[in-house]
């Protein structure tokens, strides 16, 4: 048989890929002159002719069938033209076997199922069967005795249709050796499978859509075909006909057995009375149970019945229950009350205090209730810290019931609101509060000390629940259980942030808790949240500024208004604290300021602390200065005037290391914290520790002063200790003989001069190392006070030495009627002289012993005194007369060549001067008798010059 066509040709076809029965689309050349010229269609091998529908020569719509083949080409073949070929091919897929009682678009082949069934549970039913596979997995069977089994899940079945099925027998029987990731997988299928099990109806209704419309499609299609095909009559059409005898049979049916039905409706409407009475039993018993269950404090019960009532009941139209409802409504009411009255109730816990707002919000309680209990719990703090001060105020009063001046810190048993603080709150401090202080330490405290302490321990135990509290507010976990209770940050949408860095500004903390409110839903809380959040913010400052307040009522009276005086002091007529408790307070301050910024309140509203503590450290620096200076006063009492080797007493010493002391004391004190400020940033700070420190240098060189100037009856017989190395100690004092005023004078200048040298220049480095202002003029201030003493005092003495040695001169030279005009030939030089010299020995005695140094300051102005008395006497004498000047001659040059080593420039000018007066000599036989005469004075007076004759130190100040 010839063809007059071309054979079929496939080039395309959609879907590419199916389960079976899917509805595909085939298109390509040749594919026929009509429906009858298609002769064969298959699909991966599967005759698809029967659904097959041909729509033009390029297009074919059939359904494709079960096929053995995964894979195949699609065959077209016609009788025009004869089998074809194809150039595309189709996947078809595994389908999802659809249990029994699983909902199904499609019609199931269920004969795969009943072949499944095994000879144990040959006995259920059909509508019981599942897959044998629900993992969705590969099954490897286990060689575990049944019996075995058995023995090891008593009463349990492996048969997960049975509601004593066992997952662990089910899992060593079928899956004994499958891997965890293959288990892993089964999870994942098992949750596929429940997820697709919710989905519901509509999904089906989704999935076979096609399906519905082609059985419309196919329904509308043979009732076009009855019409067309049956016979019109007087009844109308076949399916007229149809309709008219099913209900006439209906209205037959029903006539035959109308009574018992109506038996049957009356029995349902009794057995639904029945049930119904049986089923709200709970609301006619549960005003009772409410009340037991209050008396228990099973507030959750009681919650949940409420809760289930109201949904029950809350709308009803039914009086009696209405009346049981409304006698619920009022249990509830008085059960809110009672709440509210508990959550406002002090003190409490921060536990007690969200489950009460927990309570009250599932309760629904009007009004805002963590709002007021936030309000309550700000009320009891500011009412604990004026108690703790009344109570301190009293105390120091003396009034009964405070068991002593000093509050013990540890054991307060006073009957007051503070005696709560030990059962509600524990707080750790550091050392300060460390209750390893004996009961010297709290007897020893300060009265306004330990009031510190005991404040601001109260404040750290009860404001970090007060903040936890408004930041639970914010976040909303005071009204969910699920949500936890530590302080977190509130921005919840990744991880909970534990608090750390307390540089979150509170805005921002309100701001990120309002969009966690938003996000579930809160949003009426969310806007409580903005109203509420600088009212909050007033309370945390209102609390700052009483701490502070009652702070400086106690330590600080003079900063705080008059009308602040009266409500935050009350501690008239105490003395001010030493600068050691100050610090102490310091550190106190210090640590309450670094436990309150670990609980992330934001530093604006701690500022009033940093302010307080500063205040605190700029009167601790001026108390320990002005205790400086009392003490420096009392150092003149412990003058000792025992010297040492270089001429110096311990009160050099004892004025350095007072004031080394001092600022030590002030070291933690000056240091600054982060956040802290210096000390001496203000001006005015300044100034006054600067004038302090002068005060402090400018009363020790007062004290020196009353120390050279005091009467010989008010000193204390001292010692003197001499360098017993020195072979020159001549005149040297004994060691029970009392200082005179002119030794005191000499030691009191050999420490002016270690003062100016050394102490007062090591005190300035002090000052500098702990940052004090002004320290130059501290040094010029203090130096020149000291420079006026020491000239003044050695003025004193120059005056009490030089003065008889100068008066001596002039008597002495005319003793015996002696006469410059009328005398006998020099033998020598005179009695007036030597006696001169021995003096200015002991002036040389008396002060080597107290310092080696002072001997040419003193002789040098000794001689200046002598030397300008001997050149106005010559100078006085109206003529001379040639023994006479030889004389004078030798005597002046005899004095002059002697103290030669201490001649000053005015010495020298003055022994010049008195030589010039003399007439010169004329003869060298006057000459050699003048050198003979000086050389037999030094021979016979060697030992006692000798003290002349060592070399002379550098010049010192005159």
């Amino acid at each position: 048989m010839s063809r007059s066509r071309q054979p079929p040709l496939v080039t395309g076809i959609s879907p590419n890929e199916g389960i079976p029965w899917t509805k595909v689309t085939i298109r390509g050349e040749n594919l026929g002159t009509g429906p009858t010229d298609l002769i064969g269609l298959t699909i991966c091998g599967h005759n698809c002719l029967l659904t097959a529908e041909w729509m033009s020569p390029s297009k074919i719509v059939c359904r494709v069938g079960q096929a053995k083949n995964d894979k195949g080409d699609i065959i077209v073949t016609t009788k025009s033209g004869g089998k074809g070929t194809s150039t595309v091919s189709f996947k078809l897929l595994k389908p999802e076997k659809i249990g029994i009682l699983d909902q199904s678009a499609v019609w199931v082949d269920e004969m795969n199922y009943y072949d499944m069934r095994t000879d144990r549970n040959k006995g259920i039913p059909p509508l019981s069967l599942r897959p044998s596979n629900p993992l969705g997995i590969e099954i490897e069977k286990s060689k575990f005795p049944q019996k075995d089994l058995e023995m090891l899940f008593p009463g349990m079945s492996a048969d997960f249709t049975s509601e004593n099925f066992s997952a662990s027998w089910y899992l060593i029987e079928n899956h004994s050796t499958t891997s965890f990731e293959q288990l892993k997988t089964a999870v994942t299928n098992l949750k596929r499978q429940a997820s697709k099990k919710s989905e519901g109806s509509l999904a089906y209704v989704k999935g076979g859509l096609s399906t519905f419309f082609e059985a419309q499609d196919a329904l509308s299609a043979i009732h076009q075909k009855l019409e067309a095909d049956g016979t019109e009559k007087v009844e109308g059409s076949m399916t007229q006909k149809l309709e008219n005898v099913l209900n006439r049979a209906s209205n037959t049916a029903d006539t035959l057995f109308q009574e018992v039905l109506g038996r049957k409706d009356k029995a349902d409407s009794t057995r639904n009375a029945l049930n119904v009475l049986q089923r709200f039993k709970f609301l006619f018993n549960l005003p009772l149970n409410i009340e037991r269950n209050i008396q228990k404090g099973d507030y959750d019960v009681v919650i949940n019945d409420y809760e289930k009532a109201k949904s029950l009941f809350g709308k009803t139209e039914v009086q009696v229950f209405k009346k049981y409802y409304a006698e619920v409504e009022t249990r509830i009411e008085a059960l809110r009350q009672l709440l509210l009255d508990k959550l406002l109730e002090t003190p409490s816990t921060l536990h007690d205090q969200k489950r009460y707002i927990r309570y009250l919000s599932d309760l629904h309680a009007p009004g805002d209730p963590a709002w007021q209990c936030i309000g309550a719990q700000h009320r009891w703090i500011l009412q604990l810290m004026h108690s703790c001060r009344e109570g301190y105020v009293h105390g120091l009063q003396g009034t009964p019931g405070l068991h002593s001046p000093m509050i013990d810190l540890d054991n307060d048993v006073r009957p007051s609101v503070l005696g709560h603080l030990s059962q509600t709150a524990s707080l750790t401090r550091g050392s300060s509060f460390q209750s390893s202080r004996d009961d010297t330490w709290r007897y020893k405290t300060p009265h306004r000390v330990a009031f510190v302490e005991k404040l601001t321990k109260l404040v750290l135990s009860q404001l970090p629940n007060f903040w936890k509290l408004w930041i639970s507010y914010v976040n909303g976990s005071l009204f969910s259980e699920s949500r936890p209770c530590e302080v977190t940050h509130v921005n919840q949408s990744s991880e909970m942030q534990p608090l750390a860095s307390p540089q979150r500004s509170f805005g921002l903390c309100v701001q990120e808790g309002v969009k966690t409110a938003e996000r579930s839903g809160q949003i009426e809380r969310s806007k409580n949240v903005r109203h509420r959040q600088n009212d909050f913010k007033k309370m945390i400052q209102e609390v700052m500024h009483c701490l502070v307040k009652l702070v400086r009522g106690a330590l600080l009276p003079l900063s705080i208004s008059e009308g602040g005086a009266r409500q935050h002091g009350g501690w008239e007529g105490k003395s001010e604290l030493s600068g050691q408790w100050l610090a102490h307070v310091i550190q106190t301050m210090r640590l309450t300021y670094e436990s309150l910024t670990a609980l992330e309140i934001p530093n604006d509203m701690l500022q009033t602390i940093q302010d307080l503590i500063l205040d605190l450290r700029v009167r601790c620096v001026m108390v320990t200065l002005q205790h400086t200076a009392e003490e420096i006063k009392r150092l003149a009492e412990k003058e000792d005037w025992i010297v040492d080797n270089e001429g110096l007493t311990s009160l050099p010493c004892q004025f350095e290391q007072c004031i080394v002391r001092s600022l030590q004391s002030l070291k933690g004190v000056l240091e600054c914290k982060p956040g802290e400020a210096s000390v001496f940033q203000q001006p005015k700070t300044q100034e006054e520790v600067c004038q302090l420190s002068i005060h402090i240098m400018q009363i020790f060189v007062h004290c020196l002063e009353q120390l050279s100037a005091k009467p010989d009856a008010d000193v204390d017989t001292a010692h003197l200790s001499m360098d017993v190395s020195s072979p020159d100690l001549f005149g040297s004092i004994h060691e029970d003989i009392s200082l005179t005023s002119e030794q005191r004078l000499l030691i009191v200048l050999s420490n002016c001069c270690y003062l100016e040298r050394h102490t007062f220049l090591n005190i300035a480095e002090h000052f500098e190392k702990h940052n004090f202002q002004g320290i130059e003029k501290i040094t010029q201030v203090s130096m020149a006070s000291l420079k006026e003493l020491d000239q003044r005092l050695f003025e004193n003495y120059i005056e009490l030495k030089a003065d008889p040695i100068v008066g001596s001169l002039e008597p002495g030279i005319y003793a015996g009627y002696f006469d410059w005009k009328d005398c006998l030939p020099p033998t020598g030089v005179r009695n007036y002289l030597k006696e001169a010299l021995v003096n200015i020995i002991a002036v040389h005695a008396e002060v080597f012993t107290i310092s080696k140094e002072l001997v040419p300051r003193v002789l040098s102005k000794v001689v200046e005194a002598v030397s300008e008395e001997l050149s106005r006497l010559m100078q006085c004498v109206s003529s001379f007369s040639k023994n006479g000047a030889l004389q004078a001659r030798l005597e002046i040059c005899a004095l002059r060549d002697t103290v030669a080593v201490h001649l000053t420039s005015e010495s020298k000018s003055s022994f010049k001067q008195a030589l010039e007066a003399l007439p010169q000599l004329s003869s060298g036989a006057d000459k050699k008798l003048l050198e003979e005469l000086l050389n037999k004075f030094k021979s016979s007076m060697h030992l006692q010059l000798t003290c002349f004759q060592a070399a002379a130190p550098p010049m010192m100040k005159t």
